[in-house]
């Protein structure tokens, strides 16, 4: 009678939800993952440790130990500016609160600092923000995110929801959740932002990118993140 009991105690139980989402991190190979684990093998924390030092000369006046002032900063972004009524990145938020030195998209002192930053919020999970404000422009990135573009006629949601997990040119289409930014990424030799990955889809599918900080690609992160609501920070992450 007990055994019979355990079971239809099993039967009743409610099923448990399985998140079924997957970072690229999952996608690696061991000895990669591996490599991205160690930071004394990452080669994204040589940018990282740059971003300290700026740290160290530039913001510690005003924001003191960023372990603790940054802490879950970067699960929060992008946020609304209310300056010009826009989404703002993470990396736009730092440029133009930076006074000494320039930070041009894609420099390696931004990367460097930003990657300083969001190597703070590593392992909490990704929280964007519960503002009204931005909903009008995470629904423009959904409708960027599933919209045919370029020479191919191809949208992200067409590689990223329907064919994530199969091979492409040798491989692993990933699922394009947001958990690393900035990453090194072993096919440039280099550190890079969410938007050069963007702009690199685009050019595969040959359509014509976006500048580097377009509206449009605010608009993308935020549903990207929204999409990856409750995954956790990898930055500084390495990708193939």
């Amino acid at each position: 009678m007990k055994r019979v009991a355990a079971m239809m105690l099993l039967v009743a139980a409610p099923a448990v939800a399985v998140d079924a989402r997957r970072s690229g991190f999952d996608d690696m190979s061991p000895q990669l993952q591996a490599m991205q684990r160690d930071d004394a093998a990452n080669p994204a924390m040589l940018w990282v440790k740059d971003g300290e030092a700026m740290w160290g000369r530039e913001c510690v006046r005003c924001h003191g130990d960023a372990a603790t002032s940054m802490r879950g900063v970067a699960t929060r972004y992008p946020s609304f500016d209310a300056a010009t009524q826009r989404p703002i990145t993470l990396g736009q938020r730092l440029a133009t609160h930076q006074r000494t030195t320039s930070l041009s998209p894609e420099s390696d002192a931004l990367l460097g600092i930003e990657g300083y930053v969001a190597l703070q919020s590593r392992g909490l999970p990704i929280a964007p923000p519960d503002d009204p404000r931005l909903q009008p422009f995470r629904e423009r990135g959904e409708q960027l995110f599933r919209r045919r573009m370029g020479q191919l006629d191809l949208s992200c949601a067409q590689c990223h929801d329907d064919h994530a997990g199969q091979r492409l040119g040798g491989s692993t289409i990933p699922q394009a959740h947001p958990t690393g930014y900035p990453q090194y990424r072993l096919e440039w030799q280099a550190m890079a932002s969410l938007q050069r990955r963007l702009r690199s889809c685009m050019n595969g599918v040959r359509a014509e990118p976006f500048e580097y900080a377009a509206p449009e690609f605010a608009e993308l992160e935020i549903y990207l993140k929204a999409r990856a609501a409750g995954m956790r920070i990898e930055a500084p992450a390495l990708r193939p």
